[in-house]
């Protein structure tokens, strides 16, 4: 099955991924993948000094799981421009997210081939391309935080739109404040995952960072858990 599409958006380069269709090959691929995408989240949090010593083994497993990422960055951006946001504002921020992270996935993997000598490279270059994939990363997150607080204006706006039915169905108003309240605690979860991501990832950034470690376990560690209550509520819907 073909996903390419006519070319109708090729003046804009941000929407480049709107000349392809969904495919259902790529969706069951993903699907799969995605079923040790839990394992990443769980292996973020080591704060514990009796298992520093696996903080190596477990970066390098975390990274090695992210190989594939993208594949869901593809389908993403295909999907993206067939079913938009709510917003054009959102649909812009994540057309350049998308556009960062295919920049981020390939540095991070050099890096990671050249610090195991799979492939040969100077420390100095090797460090270079480590910086800038922790770069992109880092203009990622500060999207994000942009996304939600649009998201989170919009949240606000439909929540005032909701008091001002009272002739609609009660069941149908009932439906809509459970998914309300279910979107805001997701906006807000992702605002404090986002959070935690946003002083390591300028960290890693930057080649002499005073950023102490500790400082790195516990936004490390905060993210991580709220991710893995995210992955929890997820699995149970």
């Amino acid at each position: 099955m073909t996903i390419f599409s006519k070319p109708t958006r090729l003046s804009n380069p941000l929407a480049v991924a709107g000349n392809f269709q969904p495919n259902p090959s790529l969706d069951r691929l993903v699907k799969f993948l995605n079923s040790v995408s839990g394992t990443d989240k769980v292996l973020m949090g080591s704060l514990a000094q009796r298992i520093a010593n696996l903080s190596g083994p477990v970066s390098d497993f975390r990274i090695f799981l992210r190989y594939y990422g993208l594949l869901p960055l593809v389908q993403w951006m295909i999907h993206i421009e067939h079913h938009p946001p709510v917003t054009p504002l959102l649909l812009n921020i994540e057309r350049v997210q998308n556009f960062t992270m295919i920049l981020y996935y390939p540095l991070e993997h050099v890096w990671w081939l050249a610090y195991h000598k799979v492939i040969n490279m100077s420390d100095a270059r090797m460090n270079k391309i480590g910086m800038w994939s922790c770069r992109f990363w880092a203009a990622y997150v500060i999207l994000q935080l942009w996304h939600l607080a649009s998201e989170w204006s919009t949240h606000k706006r439909r929540k005032r739109d909701m008091i001002k039915k009272v002739d609609d169905d009660e069941e149908e108003i009932r439906r809509e404040k459970r998914a309300l309240k279910a979107e805001g605690e997701r906006i807000i979860r992702d605002t404090v995952i986002n959070i935690g991501y946003l002083p390591l990832t300028i960290h890693w950034s930057i080649e002499k960072s005073s950023f102490p470690e500790v400082g790195v376990g516990i936004f490390g560690t905060l993210a991580a858990f709220y991710q893995l209550v995210g992955a929890w509520k997820t699995a149970n819907e």
